[in-house]
């Protein structure tokens, strides 16, 4: 655990999860401070990952998820044909634009869990092969595979980030909150 997330208040189920897939959010966030869109689109590793990847796979997820529970479309929609598009970056896409779309993204996801009637009402899953067939979930099933998601991520990020330039998640964070670590 490299930041602490504050306890809930009584009974506010969706304050508790929504900190905690705001605090793995903010690991990826950190992963990429101070760099360059050539640095966080490198891949110093053995792995095809990159910063900058990690960032839009992350807001791209979480967006689609957001957008299925709504009964809507995701923005992107990714196959066999796209799918190496979903971890780096293309066209004239940059890390910043990136930030500020899974910002973006992060808002609504934050306004959706709060105005749904119920965290116990559901939404059916894609029709995917990985998927069961006519199944559905609920909006708590929705945010825990966000914070799942995101958290798989952070780690990645963590390894990347240290592989780029030896910067560990603790010193970043430290960095963010205007100190140093050690």
């Amino acid at each position: 655990m490299v930041t602490h997330v504050r306890a809930e208040q009584p009974g506010d189920e969706r304050g508790a999860l929504l900190s905690f897939l705001a605090e793995q959010r903010g690991g990826i966030r950190r992963s990429v401070l101070g760099l360059t869109d050539e640095q966080a689109s490198s891949r110093p590793s053995a792995s095809e990952l990159s910063l900058a990847g990690l960032v839009k796979h992350v807001a791209e997820v979480e967006q689609g998820w957001v957008a299925r529970a709504k009964g809507e479309q995701p923005a992107v929609r990714r196959d066999e044909t796209n799918w190496h598009e979903n971890f780096r970056l293309t066209g004239d896409e940059t890390l910043q634009g990136q930030l500020d779309l899974w910002e973006k993204v992060a808002a609504e996801t934050e306004a959706f869990v709060r105005s749904v009637p119920s965290m116990d009402d559901t939404f059916a899953l894609p029709d995917e092969p990985w998927f069961p067939p006519d199944e559905r979930v609920s909006m708590r099933w929705l945010v825990l595979h966000l914070i799942r998601e995101t958290a798989r991520h952070a780690g990645h990020a963590d390894i990347v980030r240290e592989s780029l330039d030896g910067r560990t998640a603790f010193e970043l964070v430290a960095e963010e909150q205007g100190g140093s670590w050690g």
